[in-house]
């Protein structure tokens, strides 16, 4: 059995936590268990006792025994959906306003009420599939379940329609929101632990025809502390981003659409400047993840702390190093310009297609071309494509797409995805970046002080090559993607750079 294939979870949840040791496998014979690091190997005899068969035992670093736990225990996932079918329509909602503690551990949750373990369930389950989003669709004749994985829904349950308002109510409970209030869109957070994974759900509600649609965003704090080799950038863009945050001063940008991994590149470059030796403070909205040593704050437009006020509040804090979600507006972007020619390294993000963008963008914000010009020190775009599954992947012959998209290299072995047990049948198995990164040195900063068109600006930053349409290519070329994958990211990349 691979590590990461889901372990059967015969034994009691409670009693392998406690005791150190899980089952990994094995057949009628011989049991495959696992021991941790540590733990009292007479636990071994219960084992075998409640197994009633030898025992093969594979000794389990910390972690390891910690990421087995959870893949065990995580995989009772929707089991309980079916029960949640037989509800009654008239049922109380008084089991949905019993206290919880602030976290709440899901595997060990021993609660029989089935609208209780089809949520937890359902969090497992998004927890176990890698799910970044749980959406809770509810229309007149069926309340339907979907979670966003790899960047693509997917549809995991139809439910009764009748079921909705408790599963929206229980929910709402969980994340300390008012019940009661129907009308409004409400936001709030679940801590939750599976094992040893800590995560942080982000829930928001919005009232719709059908009932409250309500959005369960899953963080996995784990997530929040990849370093930069990590992120799989290419060597040189990880050289410029490297050089870029060894300066003192100076503005970094990483622009991209929703969901394509700007917040996780930042928090990467605070893990390496985060050495002590510096303050750093951020402004987000939401703080996704928490990390130790880095003061951050929230945005709350209610009470006037919007990323301007928090921005030019912190630049009173004596900060080092300064992180600002997002610069969507022209007085943010203001702030953000002064702070850096005042000594600060800001680091931030823009929505913009492509890097050079980002420059026209804050240019209609009205930074002075020349302050652009002696602030930004590097500009990073980037998209996330869903990797193809190495257990399933077939060679497939390159028709007229991907010869306009590869280019005239026969020799290119090209991919589709198939499926199988091991990515979900979905043929895809977890996300890679494609970068493109634009150091800003002298030439570049007299072509941006003089006001100089998009274009202009492209060829000389991008003369080398490097450019988003060329690492998606290169992508494909590796085998990580397939060609429609590639399109389906980075499509308007491509069109622009004359080849599709």
């Amino acid at each position: 059995m691979t590590p990461s294939a889901p372990a059967p979870a015969a034994l009691p949840y409670a009693f392998a936590k406690a005791h150190g040791v899980v089952l990994l496998g094995g057949d009628g014979t011989q049991a495959h268990v696992g021991l941790r690091e540590g733990a009292d190997a007479r636990a071994l005899l219960e084992v075998r006792r409640a197994l009633a068969r030898p025992l093969r035992v594979e000794r389990l670093e910390r972690g390891a025994f910690d990421r087995r736990l959870s893949e065990a225990y995580a995989d009772a996932g929707l089991g309980s959906a079916a029960e949640a079918g037989a509800l009654d329509a008239h049922g109380s909602l008084d089991a949905l306003v019993d206290d919880i503690p602030a976290t709440a551990d899901l595997l060990e949750s021993q609660d029989d009420a089935p609208i209780i373990r089809l949520i937890n369930g359902l969090l497992a389950e998004a927890a176990r599939l890698g799910a970044s989003d749980v959406h809770v669709e509810p229309f007149e004749t069926a309340l339907r379940v979907r979670f966003r994985v790899d960047g693509v829904m997917r549809e995991m349950l139809s439910l009764p329609a009748r079921i909705a308002p408790l599963l929206v109510s229980r929910v709402k409970v969980m994340a300390r929101l008012d019940i009661a209030e129907k009308r409004v869109p409400q936001d709030g957070r679940i801590s939750v632990a599976m094992g040893a994974r800590a995560l942080d759900v982000r829930v928001s509600t919005l009232p719709a025809r059908g009932g409250e649609r309500v959005v369960m965003r899953l963080l996995d704090k784990d997530q929040g502390t990849l370093s930069l080799p990590q992120l799989g950038m290419p060597a040189p863009v990880l050289r410029s981003f490297r050089q870029a945050l060894a300066v003192p001063n100076g503005i970094v940008l990483v622009t991209g659409p929703t969901g394509s991994g700007k917040t996780t590149t930042l928090y990467a470059g605070l893990a390496r400047l985060n050495d002590g030796s510096r303050t750093i403070l951020t402004v987000e909205d939401p703080v996704e993840y928490a990390i130790d040593g880095v003061g951050q704050t929230q945005v709350n437009n209610k009470v006037g702390m919007t990323f301007a006020a928090g921005l030019r509040a912190i630049l009173r804090q004596d900060p080092d190093t300064v992180m600002v979600g997002e610069i969507r507006d022209p007085e943010t972007a203001q702030i953000a310009v002064q702070a850096s020619l005042t000594g600060h390294l800001v680091l931030s993000t823009v929505h913009t297609n492509d890097a050079i963008g980002a420059i026209t963008r804050l240019r209609d914000m009205g930074i002075e071309p020349f302050l652009l010009a002696s602030t930004l020190r590097l500009i990073v775009a980037q998209r996330l494509v869903r990797r193809l599954c190495p257990h399933c992947r077939v060679e497939r012959e390159p028709d007229t797409l991907s010869r306009q998209l590869m280019g005239d290299d026969r020799d290119t072995v090209l991919y589709r995805a198939v499926g199988c047990a091991q990515c979900s049948h979905t043929g895809f198995r977890g996300r890679v970046g494609v970068y493109e990164a634009v150091p800003v040195d002298e030439a570049l900063r007299q072509l941006i002080g003089a006001n100089a068109d998009e274009d202009s600006i492209a060829r000389l930053a991008f003369s080398g090559g490097g450019r988003l349409s060329q690492a998606a290519r290169e992508c494909v070329a590796r085998g990580d993607t397939t060609v429609e994958e590639a399109m389906r990211v980075a499509r308007q990349e491509l069109d622009d750079d004359g080849d599709v």
